[in-house]
């Protein structure tokens, strides 16, 4: 495991904010959005972000292609997800890092038309980015926005050119592990 990159004080603040479309309201709310957005714009790949929202969209049968998890929720630690996936693998991603193998898992798992589901040991957090960077053009990328609601990244070049100079942004530090 190699980490790439590393979240700089700055960016931790920017990151705050949402990347996309936040959808405020009741987890019931805002899966109900969410459905209506899917059926209406037909994206080729759902990618859930987060434990939590990975589960809501699961028990509302709004099934992610990718769902990247940590087993953890508000960094305590939950039981499992259990909704299905074809492809299942175990990562290493520190807090606060981006690493190599969290990258080509999730580039691996886009190139195939299947459910996956990504489970990291250590945080999925920025994982976001990468999800973003690498999904086919017009994917949801969706995650949450703790006591707020959900957050959906419609992915375009244009936030594609954007999370790549937030990467670039990162402190590249290339140590191995």
């Amino acid at each position: 495991m190699r980490i790439e990159y590393s979240l700089t004080p700055e960016l931790r603040a920017k990151l705050k904010e949402p990347l996309g479309t936040l959808i405020r309201g009741s987890f019931k709310e805002t899966v109900k959005i969410l459905e209506d957005t899917v059926k209406r714009e037909k994206p080729p790949r759902i990618i859930s972000v987060g434990d939590t929202v990975s589960r809501n969209l699961a028990h509302s049968q709004v099934f992610a292609q990718l769902m990247i998890v940590d087993n953890l929720a508000m960094r305590k630690s939950i039981q499992p997800i259990s909704a299905e996936a074809e492809r299942s693998i175990h990562v290493k991603n520190p807090q606060g890092t981006i690493t190599d193998e969290a990258i080509g898992a999730i580039r691996e798992s886009l190139k195939h038309n299947e459910h996956a589901k990504i489970v990291v040991d250590g945080e999925e957090d920025l994982l976001a980015l990468v999800a973003i960077l690498h999904a086919p053009e017009n994917s949801f990328v969706v995650y949450g926005q703790p006591r707020k609601g959900i957050v959906v990244v419609r992915v375009t070049p244009e936030k594609k050119s954007e999370i790549a100079e937030i990467l670039k942004g990162m402190e590249n530090v290339r140590k191995a592990k």
